[in-house]
């Protein structure tokens, strides 16, 4: 029995490596940024001018710059009048005004994965799956800022663990501080809904400016990502 399990331990880890290798990694310099700034440059090895690091699921880096190749922008550098002065249509962007704020994403490989393996020249997303949902996709989120109190500056911050929602999620009212519905699962608040596929299962506040601190919200089901794993 044990040499019977072996070696179909061996067969499984030979299909997981032949499948592996049908892939196109970012190494490979084939997968290039499919629009904005950078299109048709290859996709970088480690963090690109934006901050992203597509190898390692993460960012880290201004609010601004995470949405900025998206929009045909360069890296905003910190230095307002020299950007503003050679892209000026920088200013009607709607993430402009948060350009101070710090973000620091990580994610796995069902939300953004770090190769193609599908074959459309892009990173996977949600692979072998319709959509998001039922995928066990997962990102967080922290985001930094400063704030007055007072006369004086304070840090504010905020964390989001955001998942995508199984298939026997169940959507509807009340709408959440989210701006969108509840989602539940097995009659428990999985969390509130975003953007459509998923949903914030954590969400931690500390702002004093205005009071905020500690816990918002958190998922009456389970807050833990791998309870979502398909």
């Amino acid at each position: 029995m044990k040499k019977l399990f072996v070696i179909a331990i061996a067969i499984a880890a030979m299909w997981v490596f032949q499948a592996q290798a049908a892939c196109v990694t970012i190494q490979q310099g084939t997968l290039v940024y499919q629009s904005g700034y950078l299109a048709g440059y290859p996709l970088q090895v480690g963090v690109d001018p934006y901050g992203y690091n597509y190898q390692a699921h993460s960012y880290n880096g201004s609010y601004f710059n995470a949405y900025a190749n998206g929009s045909g922008l360069p890296p905003y550098n910190g230095d307002d009048t020299a950007y503003l002065a050679a892209w000026p249509i920088a200013a009607s962007h709607w993430a402009w005004p948060y350009r101070s704020v710090d973000v620091a994403m990580k994610w796995d490989d069902m939300w953004l994965a770090n190769m193609d393996c599908n074959g459309d020249g892009k990173l996977d997303r949600h692979y072998g799956f319709a959509s998001y949902v039922g995928s066990g996709a997962w990102l967080t989120n922290h985001n930094g800022w400063e704030v007055t109190v007072g006369k004086h500056g304070k840090q504010a911050n905020e964390f989001i663990k955001i998942v995508a929602i199984p298939a026997t999620a169940v959507v509807g009212a009340p709408a959440s501080y989210f701006g969108e519905q509840t989602v539940y699962v097995d009659n428990k608040v999985m969390g509130d809904q975003l953007w459509g596929e998923f949903a914030v299962i954590q969400y931690v506040l500390n702002d004093p400016s205005n009071g905020d601190h500690g816990l918002r919200l958190k998922s009456e089901a389970n807050a833990g990502f791998g309870f979502w794993k398909p």
